[in-house]
């Protein structure tokens, strides 16, 4: 079982709990930012108990992962295929 996995179980089994987070997180944003970005913060909140609630789509992107390094699972594997550049000759 992945970490994601134990969490997802997690909020499963404390939803009111995770959701009372959520918005003492919130809460704790806005006064902060003195409420600048409050509606991008409710916004933000109604997406995480969505989730918490288990309503959210299928399939749906949750992180901020874009479609690009899911689809290219080999993008990044080889940083340097010909090997190390030390300017060492065997001269």
């Amino acid at each position: 079982m992945s970490i994601l996995d134990k969490v997802k179980q997690m909020l499963g089994q404390n939803a009111d709990a995770a959701k009372g987070a959520v918005d003492k997180a919130g809460d704790m944003l806005d006064d902060r930012t003195g409420g600048k970005y409050a509606d991008k913060v409710d916004k933000v909140q109604d997406r995480a108990k969505q989730y918490i609630e288990g309503s959210g789509a299928p399939g749906q992107q949750t992180s901020g992962q874009g479609q690009d390094a899911a689809q290219d699972p080999q993008q990044g594997a080889q940083p340097n295929a010909r090997g190390p550049q030390d300017g060492a000759g065997g001269t």
